[in-house]
């Protein structure tokens, strides 16, 4: 009984360690593309602020503009604007 669970483990470890292994060199080869696909947007997500739970405050950027917003379940609010040239 104990032979078997050994050889067992001996043969799916190497399997599991060389998936994890490949995941890992995916993400980061196809990172970098994702990352890229995000900078040709318009709109960008410059940071978040969670307030509690359901509620949290983002700066995004538009335009050349960065605009606060609170959003919290069920609703997403404009708080301020700025311009970029300024």
């Amino acid at each position: 009984m104990m032979i078997a669970y050994t050889i067992k483990l001996l043969i799916l470890l190497p399997i599991m360690g060389a998936l994890i292994f490949a995941a890992l060199w995916l993400y980061r080869k196809y990172q970098p593309a994702l990352l890229g696909a995000q900078k040709k947007r318009s709109t960008k997500v410059l940071e978040t602020l969670p307030l509690g739970n359901f509620a949290k405050l983002v700066v995004i950027e538009f335009e050349e503009q960065k605009i606060l917003l609170s959003v919290t379940r069920g609703r997403v609010e404009g708080i301020a604007t700025k311009d970029g040239a300024s």
